[in-house]
């Protein structure tokens, strides 16, 4: 019991570390990406901290895994390289044994794993999408920010108010410059449209539809580096407000809770199905992976089975990801599903788990033969 305790309160300590760098690099990736739109004016700043926080479940539940395999690989690669698990074996710790002891820390994972791919994931990716939501109902001008110029209406349209009115119905010093396409085809940019006035205000239509309300301004039209071009003064000018695409890249299916998803034997919710359920079975599996592969020589180094270590894991969660595109677009048949991939690496590991023992069986009768034939 007292090595139980000491592997994994050393192996926890070294989950957490690197699950919380790597969460830390992933939510910085997404984080910038979100900052982006948001000064984009595609998104409302206020609440980039909110998406975040709910898509966190969504990063652990494959962070975890990761951070469990590579855990175990760093810490008992320690262990082997400082001669500690050469102290353990000569007391009768046998791999199975240490497998054994690893297999607790990989449960409590696997539960935690487990809650948050079958329910915390996919409520906060239905929170997520409800602000999407929210946000698709906004216009350019709901995501203005005085003082800046924004790119807006997907890159063809600049904006810049000088000051805005805190209810947000007022503007002040406007300036707007805007792409203007051909008639024929609405895609071919047949010249550049500035647009300046001294106040704006917002009207909604019956219909739902906006309109930026200028007063007191000047709009020129023309081709940049061409004379030809054409003022216009005006005392009220209306301008349509589109609303902002917000993408994010969460799908439909991912926001339906898993008990909903069990009675559907479409390819589709299957896909997903099967893909919440084969991540607890991934850190099973990595477990045995890992413990093996963790064995090395003090002389070689902790570090010479990581690589090879790491593109096998990479090679695992990518089939995953493939097949369930496959298995999402009907290319597969149910009854298959993920679950073969999962067989396959468990050979694997199972196949690795053996082998080193054996080997190393091998390799001391071969020792243990030539000293009897020295010895004759």
């Amino acid at each position: 019991m007292i090595i139980f305790r000491y592997l994994s309160r050393e192996l926890l300590v070294t989950l957490g570390a690197v699950s919380s760098v790597l969460l830390l690099i992933v939510m910085s990736g997404r984080f910038i990406k979100y900052l982006a739109q948001a000064a984009q004016g595609i998104l409302d700043p206020g609440v980039l901290f909110t998406v975040i926080s709910f898509r966190i479940p969504g990063f652990l539940q494959l962070i975890l895994p990761l951070g469990l395999f590579l855990g175990i690989l760093l810490t008992y690669g320690r262990l082997y390289l400082e001669s500690e698990m050469a102290v353990l074996a000569a007391t009768g710790m046998s791999l199975g044994r240490l497998l054994a002891y690893t297999m607790g820390p990989a449960l409590m994972v696997a539960l935690v794993v487990a809650c948050l791919s079958l329910w915390l994931t996919p409520w906060g990716l239905a929170k997520v999408q409800r602000i999407l939501d929210a946000q698709d109902a906004l216009t350019e001008f709901d995501t203005l920010v005085p003082g800046r110029f924004q790119t807006l209406k997907d890159g063809s349209r600049v904006t810049y108010t000088q000051e805005l009115s805190s209810d947000r119905t007022l503007l002040h010093k406007v300036f707007i410059s805007e792409t203007v396409v051909s008639r024929e085809d609405g895609k071919t940019p047949r010249g550049l449209a500035v647009v300046v006035a001294d106040h704006g205000r917002q009207v909604v239509q019956p219909d739902g539809s906006r309109y930026l309300i200028l007063e007191n301004g000047r709009r020129y039209d023309g081709r940049p580096g061409q004379a030809d071009y054409r003022v216009v003064d005006y005392t009220t000018y209306g301008l349509l407000l589109s609303r902002p695409s917000v993408a994010f890249g969460v799908g439909k299916m991912e926001t339906w809770p898993t008990a909903a998803l069990w009675g559907h034997w479409d390819h589709e919710h299957q896909a997903e199905l099967q893909w919440r359920l084969s991540l607890p079975v991934l850190v099973f599996v990595v477990t045995l992976l890992a413990v093996p592969l963790s064995r090395v020589n003090p002389r070689q180094g902790r570090y010479l089975k990581l690589l090879p270590a790491i593109l096998l894991y990479m090679a695992y969660l990518a089939s995953l990801i493939g097949v369930r595109g496959a298995l999402d677009k009907g290319r597969l048949p149910l009854y298959l599903g993920l679950w073969w991939v999962h067989l396959l690496f468990l050979l694997i590991a199972l196949l690795i788990f053996f082998w080193e023992p054996l080997r190393w069986r091998l390799l001391q009768r071969r020792v243990t033969g030539e000293a009897r034939d020295a010895q004759d």
